[in-house]
């Protein structure tokens, strides 16, 4: 049983109604690559998280055929809040609509054996260009909905913890942020997230700090392949 981990699928229906080429020409066909990548890599046992950005689709009816198309991909899928995900709605309509083939991942948490998988969308950090008082808004409630999650999990015994978020924690290693600063208080280990994609991945920070992991999962920084956290 493995825990994997994907962001930004970006899918917009078959065919695809806003083709992901615009954007670079590994783009093309991106969500065949993820198929393929996926049935190699992942058995029903397993986990993946997905980090946002899922689907260009403006309403939740719209969006069944991109989550249809992920349900019925191999292994548990838990997923979260991404900035373009306008689809998104009540957990109780989204578990409806979907089947419950999906966990949302939103002010709770789920877990895969001993390990707690928690998280919250994130939100552009302080440091940002442009940061405005709206934005300061939106990152301090992202900020409660991680420490939601995270204290929700300590509540029930967790303590081997995974942080999953959409827009990146850090930016670089000697800045601060709310939510890097939550998952050290709560032990967490790992921390993946997206947001971030093409030659824009040098901007943020990866790997090792204060003893947790940092892993950017964008699909297409990663070769459109899931991601194994653990």
């Amino acid at each position: 049983m493995k825990i994997y981990a994907i962001g930004d699928l970006h899918l917009s229906g078959k065919p695809p109604s806003k083709p992901m080429e615009i954007f670079g020409k590994h783009w093309a066909d991106h969500a065949a690559k993820v198929a393929t990548n996926w049935h190699q890599l992942i058995r029903s046992d397993d986990t993946v998280i997905i980090c946002g950005d899922t689907s260009w689709a403006m309403d939740l009816q719209d969006a069944l055929t991109d989550l249809n198309w992920i349900a019925a991909l191999p292994g548990r899928k838990i997923i979260l809040r991404g900035n373009h995900d306008y689809w998104w709605s009540s957990l109780k309509k989204m578990q409806t609509a979907t089947e419950n083939n999906f966990s949302f991942l939103q002010n709770n948490f789920f877990t895969c054996g001993t390990t707690a998988i928690c998280g919250s969308r994130g939100w552009l950090l302080p440091s940002s260009d442009n940061f405005n008082a709206d934005d300061a808004a939106i990152y301090r409630r992202e900020g409660l909905r991680l420490e939601a999650s995270l204290e929700a999990a300590r509540q029930a015994g967790y303590s081997d913890i995974i942080a999953a978020l959409h827009y990146p924690p850090l930016y670089d290693a000697a800045n601060e942020s709310v939510f890097a600063e939550l998952l050290e208080r709560y032990g967490v280990r790992h921390c993946v997230f997206g947001h971030i994609h093409g030659s824009d991945a040098s901007m943020v920070f990866e790997g090792i700090r204060n003893g947790i992991t940092y892993k950017l999962v964008s699909c297409d920084t990663q070769g459109f392949i899931p991601q194994l956290v653990k």
